[in-house]
């Protein structure tokens, strides 16, 4: 290994005290570096912008993640940083260098059969647990709303309700992110499914009726309660939905999210309206919504898959005359 690199590890060890480990991973670092140096026949002193570039692209393209990389240069922007204030070198080659950005991963969202079928699933469950569990699945897919808003959701109207659901008007009205309200249309299936739910569910958040204490007066307004007779916590939503996808034999755990992101995928497309999409789901930029035209060009590549000829290989497939 350089002296260079020698030194300005016993630098790291000594001076800055870092952890043993933290120095090994600098050294691997380092001689990343000077191996690149080595094939490029520059001296590390010697390397430039232009160099670092180039061997982010080469570690880029040999699979390496763009969080490693950021990793790798975090290790190279300190070395340059040192020889610079012992005035070895004129410019830190490294410190306007980034790493390639991690492509975003795509929201996981059911086909559209594996989401109906968990939707009409029922299981031989307790009746009150059932019909709140069938609401609730009614709502995250039928219409899109967070799992904040889902247990935030009120029996009724109030100054101090954060959301509740219109049964004539068919409308749910939440309390969503940034504090933002905002009103989504609720489907014949949901209405139904509410309906049912709230016939047990009692009018004072009970499967029973009784006297209201006041460490029960949230639960007496909340729309969904557990037997415990307080408001549904997200934690128990999302406990209820593993089970229910297990019991229903959907081939992945549902969790609410992705409940919404089915609901936004199915929505764009039958109607191909992103602004619709953006308003029903409450986003306040149109790019957050954009990822689904992305789940949606994979709906269109697979039906391409499937059915046009010249999507096959060559003598594959062809059309009968």
């Amino acid at each position: 290994m350089s002296p260079l690199v020698e030194k300005y590890l016993e630098y790291v060890r000594v001076e800055k005290r870092l952890a043993q480990r933290t120095v090994e991973l600098y050294a691997l670092d380092l001689h990343k570096l000077q191996a690149f140096a080595t094939a490029a026949v520059v001296d590390l002193l010697a390397v430039r912008n232009p160099h670092i570039r180039r061997w982010v692209a080469q570690m880029h393209s040999g699979g390496r993640s763009g969080r490693g990389i950021a990793l790798i240069l975090s290790g190279w922007r300190g070395f340059y940083t040192w020889l610079g204030r012992d005035g070895l070198i004129a410019s830190n080659p490294v410190v306007d260098v980034r790493a390639p950005r991690a492509p975003k991963p795509l929201p996981k969202a059911l086909g559209v059969d594996d989401a109906v079928q968990f939707a009409d699933f029922q299981s031989d469950d307790d009746p009150w647990l059932e019909a709140r569990d069938a609401a609730m699945v009614e709502l995250l897919y039928g219409s899109g709303l967070r799992v904040g808003e889902l247990i935030g959701l009120d029996v009724e109207a109030s100054s101090t309700a954060r959301g509740w659901v219109d049964l004539q008007a068919a409308e749910a009205h939440v309390l969503g992110k940034g504090s933002k309200r905002r009103s989504v249309p609720v489907g014949k299936t949901a209405l139904l499914a509410l309906t049912r739910w709230l016939a047990l569910r009692g009018p004072m958040g009970t499967a029973q009726a009784g006297p209201v204490h006041a460490s029960q007066a949230d639960a007496a307004r909340a729309l969904f309660i557990g037997r415990n007779c307080t408001r549904l916590t997200a934690q128990s939503v999302w406990q209820r939905l593993k089970r229910r996808s297990q019991l229903a034999g959907v081939s992945t755990p549902v969790h609410p999210h992705m409940l919404r992101h089915s609901f936004a995928s199915h929505v764009l497309q039958s109607s191909g309206d992103l602004r619709a999409v953006q308003e029903l789901l409450g986003h306040a930029n149109i790019t957050t919504t954009q990822v689904y035209t992305r789940l949606d060009f994979q709906h269109l590549a697979r039906a391409y898959d499937a059915a046009h000829p010249r999507a096959h290989a060559k003598g594959k497939g062809k059309p009968k005359a």
